[in-house]
């Protein structure tokens, strides 16, 4: 089963991608309604890598564990970039879902400069997945509120420019 969403983000698409990889955005986007715990140290930015976080509800309820796998497809010729996380709910309801797979990409949005066009899918799979279906779309329209919330507030930061330390030049 899919859930997909699709929506235009209020920041460049360097920004979004900046956001998309980094551990403190996904906490971030996912609160105050689900926090995550990391079990190990996170990276600042996720690079291929893998992980596991207790995740809870508003951080009163546990929900269960989730391992994180983070692989990229970026180097794509129409400029879209993709974060792929096939990790999967180790523990709590959801780990009894078969199959799991998030992608999430961004690209520039059409028509719309310094925009970016953000796409969303989740694929799960098993027994289990037809009732998992409709509260987990809900919270994937809850998630695109909080990132349409949060994008313009993710900082920027520009490339240092080299100062010429020559005063005649």
């Amino acid at each position: 089963m899919r859930i997909q969403l699709k929506t235009v983000l209020d920041c460049e698409p360097d920004v979004a991608w900046r956001a998309l990889r980094s551990p403190a955005a996904l906490r971030e986007i996912y609160a105050p309604l689900m926090v995550m715990e990391p079990e190990t140290e996170l990276p600042t930015m996720w690079n291929a890598t893998t992980a596991t976080v207790g995740l809870s509800l508003a951080g009163l309820v546990p929900t269960g564990r989730q391992r994180i796998d983070i692989s990229f497809d970026d180097r794509r010729a129409d400029g879209v970039r993709i974060l792929v996380d096939d990790g999967k709910p180790l523990t709590g309801p959801l780990a009894l879902l078969g199959s799991w797979r998030h992608r999430m990409a961004v690209a520039p949005a059409p028509h719309g400069a310094g925009k970016t066009l953000y796409r969303d899918r989740l694929d799960i799979g098993g027994a289990a997945a037809p009732a998992f279906w409709l509260p987990l779309w809900t919270v994937w329209q809850w998630r695109a509120s909080r990132l349409a919330d949060l994008a313009p507030t993710w900082a920027y930061d520009p490339e240092i420019q080299a100062v010429d330390d020559d005063p005649a030049a």
